[in-house]
């Protein structure tokens, strides 16, 4: 098996035989996906780094990767220093770096179908200044010498019912055409998994954690639509459910029929569609109008159906995860549990519930030090011990038919330290604080997120990613355009947040070395009756049914609002969660649960 470091050599070599002093290795594929299947793990592959953001740089000598601070200690653990240069975005990025160290006639490759347009043009220019040149390559180097890299996924398109959408996808594409007429166009290029999983009512299996499909598609005016996908992956039964008007076309036909807009109006995201799709669109001679993907804000403003489908999928997992912490309190302190047993074992719990379709992201299983890595990913050579008088944070979730789940529990095993409880309670401020908001339409993420980090600045503390993303139906765990996010501390929040969508509410405290904390719940945004109100007004309704660990909360800390909040979220778990539990742990969650 090659070293990380004879991978680096060999695309040295392969640069160096294709005229190339410099190469770009994001961590993507050609939908621009956040999480991707086997074979777009180029990153991962080259430089061991496992996390879900990133992206590698080299020219000439020199490698550099790049990670924001979710992945501070996680990057330097698993991506060797001696070979490879650890940068901190957004302080600095891929392009900026190769500029910083281009000289007058070097020539940095990338990939044009894992970048998009405006990443191209802007690195580009950054270059020209350096006296350096940017050019698209037609292999990417690093398959040419991946030695036994993993083939797309071939399992097949499955039917997403009706009765879990919500809607019809005739529907659907229906109103996406109306959307192009309003724009004078012809057709609109969607090249989002999930945008095409959520349009055409199908999901698949071809990403880890994320039901979806290998597919491209274009809708024309018509609501017709041709989606290109692997022929073998499509059986009859979704042939049937997509309909006539649905043209099922191979996978490597899309680029040809982009050419093939000549004198006609194209819509596509500039942010989705990656720079080879606005290549192909150029040279066929299409009018290109860049706009969102159409898709984007209906699939995240919930419809009834799938409202009632998450509040569903909420109480099973909520139980399936009550289970375990009962399970866990038992367990724990006998001192033989490690990160991976605990995970393996809330897995076996979501099973239980007989339709857990998947994860809905790989479990993060933190133990003491570990718990201080907030995007940590366990595995048999990190795997800590769970000892006595430390943290364990699990922040885990599950893919339903009926809904996508995403939860963070801490738990203090033995007793924790005064800091420990003062750090903890106050995250729960935090999120008691966002969770109890109430704000008028078009208030936007960026303008909530304080009131997360409200208290823990009063200490001089922080933390170093988003306070809430987006959560799919049966989709992507992390799902755009809205989120909870300080411009410094995680980019985007700028969509206004709308009755219907699911966000996560989830403030941290991570101690390098020592401990972390993360309190989340899924909530979902919903109209808000105020007496006297001037203007429509929305709030959250707590989606997420589990009990917090009384005994890291510092009492004191709290105001009688807080308290108030607490022990009614704990009546409502108790009310919703426990008729579905053993006599042993009802018990169990009826003394978790006990007013504070």
């Amino acid at each position: 098996m090659s070293t990380i470091k004879d991978r680096l050599a060999a695309l040295s070599q392969a640069l160096e035989a294709d005229r190339l002093t410099g190469f770009v290795i994001p961590l993507t594929d050609e939908h621009m996906s956040e999480y991707v299947g086997g074979y777009a793990q180029r990153l991962a592959w080259l430089t061991g780094f496992e996390g879900s953001a990133g992206s590698a740089a080299v020219i000439g000598g020199r490698a550099a990767i790049f990670t924001d601070g979710r992945y501070t200690l996680q990057v330097r653990e698993q991506v060797p220093g001696d070979l490879f240069e650890y940068q901190d975005v957004p302080k600095t990025s891929a392009a900026q770096w190769l500029a910083d160290h281009a000289g007058p006639g070097d020539i940095i490759g990338y990939d044009p179908w894992l970048h998009t347009r405006g990443w191209a043009e802007a690195t580009a220019r950054l270059l020209k200044a350096r006296g350096a040149e940017l050019v698209a390559v037609s292999q990417n180097p690093i398959d040419s010498i991946w030695a036994g890299r993993p083939a797309p996924s071939a399992a097949r398109l499955e039917v997403h019912l009706d009765e879990h959408a919500g809607r019809t996808s005739t529907q659907k594409r229906a109103d996406v055409a109306a959307w192009l007429a309003g724009r004078g166009a012809d057709a609109v290029v969607i090249t989002a998994l999930d945008s095409i999983a959520w349009l055409l009512n199908i999901r698949g299996r071809d990403v880890s954690r994320t039901p979806v499909a290998l597919a491209f598609a274009i809708l024309h005016a018509d609501a017709s639509v041709d989606l290109f996908t692997a022929p073998e992956k499509l059986s009859d039964e979704v042939r049937a459910h997509m309909g006539a008007d649905v043209r099922p076309q191979p996978r490597e036909a899309f680029e040809t029929a982009l050419g093939g807009f000549a004198g006609r109006t194209v819509v596509a995201d500039p942010n989705s569609a990656v720079a080879a799709v606005f290549a192909a669109l150029t040279a066929g001679g299409a009018t290109i109008v860049e706009a969102r993907d159409p898709v984007v804000l209906p699939k995240a403003l919930k419809n009834g159906t799938e409202i009632a489908g998450t509040i569903a999928a909420h109480k099973r997992d909520g139980a399936a995860l009550t289970r375990f912490l009962h399970w866990f309190d038992g367990e724990a302190p006998k001192g033989e549990l490690t990160e991976m047993s605990a995970a393996a074992k809330l897995k076996q719990f979501r099973d239980q519930t007989n339709v857990l379709e998947d994860l809905s992201f790989d479990t993060i299983s933190g133990a003491g030090p570990n718990a201080a890595i907030p995007h940590y990913r366990v595995s048999d050579e990190s795997s800590r011990a769970i000892v006595m008088d430390s943290i364990y944070l699990v922040d885990s979730g599950g893919q339903y038919r009926d809904g996508t789940t995403d939860v963070t529990r801490t738990m203090v095993v033995g007793t924790p330290t005064a800091e420990m409880k003062d750090r903890f309670t106050r995250v729960l401020k935090g999120h008691i604080a966002l969770g109890r908001a109430v704000f008028p339409v078009g208030t936007r993420g960026i303008q909530l997120d304080v009131l997360a980090r409200q208290f823990l600045w009063e200490a001089g503390l922080d933390y170093s990613h988003g306070t809430g993303h987006g959560v799919g139906s049966y989709l992507a765990v992390h799902e755009g355009p809205a989120r909870i996010a300080s411009s410094a501390a995680y980019t985007g929040g700028d969509e206004p947040l709308a009755a219907g969508m699911i966000l996560s509410n989830e403030p941290g405290y991570y101690k390098s070395g020592e401990y972390g904390f993360r309190v989340e719940n899924l909530v979902l945004v919903e109209p808000r009756t105020v007496p006297g109100a001037e203007k429509e007004m929305l709030g959250f309704r707590e989606l997420t049914l589990a009990p917090i660990d009384r005994n890291l909360i510092d009492t004191g800390l709290l105001t009688p609002v807080e308290r108030a909040w607490i022990d009614a979220y704990h009546a409502r778990v108790l009310a919703e969660i426990g008729p579905q539990l053993d006599d042993a742990a009802r018990a169990w969650l009826a003394e978790a649960t006990a007013p504070i």
